[in-house]
């Protein structure tokens, strides 16, 4: 897949280029899990690219990107509200999402609403990436269906030095409960990763991040803090 001179400035190149396919598969699965879809008309259709241990991650070209988008389905054994509550940990995220590095909780105004911030490690050369986003919980009130929004917010605190701040990411994840204990979860992604990073290249790569986090989030959503979890703005 590299095609590297052995000219020693050449083979830096592509090194680099190696780790810039890697930080975009983590960072696109750190994000992935809290930001908000909007659907762009003209889109192609998804193509599955992988189906490994009852998870599906399908890729699609954009109509004004360079990056794919992202779809993940996935069946889990957790109720709504044990699967929310494991979103809503943000102390816990760094167990279980791929490569996530920092995450505080800035501001809370109910149980299914707040703000936090996230920081995202990316091996070297390539530079951490962090960002800030309002989670919002909604559960239809027929079909019980849970979408999951929570857009990037630009500008909510100061940026800091020697990270990169994501300013535009949308994605949207909703939990179908199918009884007894299970749910199917589903989520999208559209994202501008930022800095120089060829889409090429990283496009290759951009399904092991999504396919690690659900492998973790399986094992994590046995914990015991969650076997009780419930939420009154939710039925189960």
């Amino acid at each position: 897949m590299y095609f590297c001179n052995p000219v020693n400035h050449l083979s830096i190149r592509c090194f680099c280029m190696r780790r810039s396919s890697y930080f975009y598969t983590i960072f696109l699965t750190s994000v992935l899990l809290f930001t908000s879809f909007k659907p762009v008309s003209g889109q192609e259709k998804w193509k599955l690219s992988v189906d490994r241990d009852g998870i599906e991650v399908f890729t699609r070209k954009m109509e004004h990107s360079k990056i794919k988008a992202i779809k993940v389905i996935c069946k889990l054994e957790a109720t709504p509200s044990q699967l929310v509550a494991a979103i809503l940990d943000i102390k816990t995220c760094n167990e279980w999402v791929y490569h996530s590095k920092e995450n505080i909780l800035i501001k809370q105004d109910s149980p299914l609403d707040l703000i936090y911030y996230s920081k995202v490690a990316v091996p070297w050369p390539a530079e951490d990436r962090d960002y800030v986003v309002h989670i919002q919980v909604e559960q239809h009130p027929e079909t019980k269906i849970i979408t999951v929004n929570s857009p990037c917010i630009p500008g909510y605190v100061a940026e800091k030095k020697n990270v990169v701040r994501i300013s535009h990411s949308v994605g949207k994840w909703t939990i179908i409960p199918l009884g007894k204990n299970h749910v199917k979860a589903e989520y999208m992604l559209e994202v501008d990763p930022m800095g120089d990073i060829p889409a090429w290249l990283t496009n290759l790569f951009a399904t092991k991040g999504p396919l690690e986090t659900f492998k973790n989030l399986k094992v994590h959503l046995r914990k015991d803090v969650y076997k009780k979890a419930h939420f009154k703005q939710i039925s189960d």
